[in-house]
């Protein structure tokens, strides 16, 4: 149910607005083009500049346009436990299929503290729920030993990776036990291929928003055991992989999804649109990529 490639949608915006036309467009392109989940609101959705409402509300949406036909894990993290409480049991509430629940940010929890937190998460909404380890966002690591011990928890189905660390699917998998259902998912585009070599089963990926279909065909060949169609679609969306993350992220997304008119590159301060140095870069990896309008 949640594998292959899975992008993390952006939150188009429109005068300052969310901008829902736009979003619809991008989900239903993201279906015709082979994603096999989608994930609203997480980092590259600019969650943590949207107020509470907004958040939903893209949720929501979410869910309303994918009708069932392809599952919907909805970014549900706070550094609030109450607040990430919250957050799922809205998901749930309006249909979504999983959870993504980021590692708390800016407050620094240790392991204890981490634990805690996604087990009074599991407590407190029956629902599936992948936990998402970004350090290089929150500064704090759930380390493997953590995610082992709450693999072990009912509601706790899977985790996004965003460490690079390939390491880590072996470490994953043998703590949560080798009979264990654990799903791993890359959260990183440049080493998902390496991910799905070690073990992973997809990616969470920012470069799925830009090539839906070369990034869903690069999962399906490794599905099907043609590691070199999957190596040599990977070789050719290399420089996009870079290039989305060559000035702050969603940028670089918003301007390439701009330049294939699917909406326009505002994105909410602190982040700003990538500078023309950036730009170049980018139209010069869509277009080794062969991603055109």
């Amino acid at each position: 149910m949640f594998q292959g490639s899975i992008p993390a949608l952006v939150t188009p915006f429109k005068n300052g607005a969310v901008d829902f036309d736009a979003f619809d467009a991008l989900v239903e392109r993201q279906i015709a083009g082979g994603s096999s989940a989608l994930v609203p609101v997480g980092t590259t959705g600019e969650t943590s500049t949207l107020s509470q409402d907004e958040h939903k509300a893209v949720v929501e949406r979410c869910v309303s346009v994918a009708a069932g036909r392809v599952p919907v894990i909805a970014g549900a993290g706070a550094n609030a436990t109450a607040e990430a409480v919250e957050l799922v049991r809205h998901a749930k509430t309006v249909g979504a299929d999983a959870a993504l629940v980021v590692c708390p940010y800016y407050n620094r929890p240790d392991q204890r503290g981490m634990e805690a937190h996604f087990r009074a998460i599991n407590d407190a909404v029956q629902m599936p729920v992948f936990l998402y380890n970004v350090p290089g966002r929150t500064i704090v690591d759930l380390a493997p030993d953590t995610v082992g011990r709450l693999a072990q928890l009912p509601n706790v189905i899977g985790i996004k990776d965003a460490t690079a660390d390939l390491s880590r699917v072996a470490a994953h998998k043998k703590l949560a036990g080798e009979g264990a259902q654990f799903i791993q998912l890359s959260g990183e585009d440049g080493t998902a291929l390496g991910h799905r070599a070690h073990g992973g089963t997809g990616c969470i990926s920012v470069t799925a928003n830009v090539a839906p279909e070369a990034c869903a065909a690069m999962h399906a060949a490794v599905d099907d055991g043609d590691w070199n169609t999957a190596r040599e679609i990977d070789a050719a969306l290399n420089d996009l992989h870079a290039a989305l993350f060559a000035s702050p992220s969603p940028g670089p997304a918003k301007y390439a999804l701009s330049r294939l008119g699917l909406c326009t590159e505002d994105v909410r301060l602190p982040i700003l649109p990538p500078d023309d140095a950036v730009k170049a870069q980018i139209d010069a990896a869509m277009e080794r990529a062969g991603v055109s309008a």
